[in-house]
């Protein structure tokens, strides 16, 4: 045989089957890093627990403070189904709208409190919200406190407090449809009304007057509402008839049985524009003959004052002893001591009266009297005491004594 067959011979591949031999290039995308995924929102509510196995960790909610296993295996639905359903602090839990709490709560005053169920209610909120500043007379830049929003996020997190000129407006919403169901109850309903004026001056020197309503429903309840609150250029008859009629006409009250003024003469000039109109509308009682009620408390306060007048040195005098009292912390403190000392129980003690509000003079000269020992020690161990009268009444002492028993007197005229 020949040697040459028996020869294996090796020959190199050819291009073809080298190039079916090699991996294709991968493509360029492959290059390119695939972006990664957000984390879950829920570890912002979980920290890590240290010192633990690493390869298994836990995380402790922030809130409560319970663990949990987590890995990447698992996944975060047992982390988040805690946060939904058994954390009772998580403070943004997404409750089921139509879900109601048991609360008590007053529907009417009159009534005592009664359990009944609620759901959440923007619109309600807000409502509420504008009733609280009306009611406790707060401003409108309430709503706007760091204090107030704090309380309400930790209160009622889905409640989003207004700003102030949302609530204005809330107010005044409010303010229009009480109105329309006042005349409508007006409307409505045949019962004459008796109105009260108030007309002063305050201390910026502004003229005010305010009209009021009063009238019994069907079941014999007395309502009162202020119709009308505004500024008046002065307190002439003209200009008080005008905005009353004015005030009249807009509520479409035509039954009036009468109206109360002050007792002054420039009143009398509205009372008699008012029963002119009210007669042209056959709407008065005996043609109006008594239409007109004086105010009894004005009348008093006529009276009172022109006594306290008569008495004003005497008054000062008291009134200065209270201003020195209450002059500096330490010497209210002494006072105290004293009154302590001569066992004079009370659980109020001396204040300044208002000079304008006579019935503050009365509780200021009640007091006194109360106090008249303690008074007595202040002369004998305070130099100071008498002094301050001599400069402030120009050198005029007053003798205690006979000074508290006219005071006395006085007392039982008002």
């Amino acid at each position: 045989m020949d040697s040459g067959n028996d020869t294996e011979t090796h020959s190199a591949p050819s291009e073809s089957a080298a190039s079916a031999s090699l991996l294709p290039f991968p493509p360029s995308s492959l290059g390119e890093k695939k972006p990664s995924r957000k984390p879950s929102m829920v570890w912002d509510h979980y920290e890590k627990m240290e010192n633990l196995d690493l390869h298994n960790p836990r995380y402790k909610c922030k809130y409560c403070g319970v663990d949990y296993a987590c890995n990447s295996k698992y996944g975060t639905n047992t982390l988040l189904n805690h946060l939904n359903h058994h954390c009772k602090k998580y403070p943004y839990r997404v409750q089921d709208k139509k879900q109601k709490i048991l609360t008590f709560g007053v529907q009417n005053e009159s009534d005592g409190s009664n359990l009944f169920a609620i759901g959440f209610n923007k619109e309600a909120c807000r409502l509420a919200c504008a009733k609280m500043i009306i009611l406790n007379e707060l401003p409108f830049s309430f709503v706007e406190g760091r204090g107030f929003r704090m309380f309400c996020n930790v209160a009622c997190p889905k409640f989003d407090p207004s700003s102030r000129r949302t609530i204005v407006r809330d107010i005044y919403a409010l303010y229009l449809d009480e109105k329309l169901q006042l005349k409508n109850t007006f409307s409505l309903n045949c019962q004459r009304i008796s109105l009260t004026t108030d007309t002063w001056t305050s201390i910026q020197n502004i003229n005010y007057m305010s009209l009021t309503a009063h009238y019994i429903d069907s079941n014999w309840m007395l309502h009162k509402w202020i119709l009308n609150f505004c500024v008046i250029p002065n307190h002439k008859g003209e200009t008080i008839e005008k905005l009353i009629g004015n005030c009249l006409y807009e509520w479409g009250i035509e039954r009036v049985f009468t109206i109360t003024f002050d007792n002054a003469s420039a009143n009398n000039v509205a009372i008699e524009y008012i029963k002119r109109k009210l007669n042209n509308w056959k709407r008065c009682v005996l043609d109006g003959d008594h239409l007109h009620i004086r105010c009894c408390a004005h009348i008093v306060n006529l009276i009172v004052s022109e006594r306290l007048r008569e008495a004003h040195d005497f008054i000062a005098s008291i009134r200065n002893a209270v201003r020195y009292v209450r002059s500096s912390p330490a010497r209210l403190q002494k006072f105290k001591e004293y009154a302590a000392q001569e066992k004079i129980e009370s659980n109020s003690l001396m204040f300044l009266d208002v000079s304008t509000r006579w019935n503050s003079t009365y509780l200021m000269l009640e007091a006194a009297l109360k106090f008249q020992k303690a008074f007595e020690r202040l002369e004998d161990d305070d130099g100071h005491y008498l002094s301050y009268f001599r400069e402030d009444d120009g050198g005029r002492k007053k003798d205690l004594d006979h000074l508290i028993l006219l005071i006395g007197t006085m007392l039982l005229f008002l």
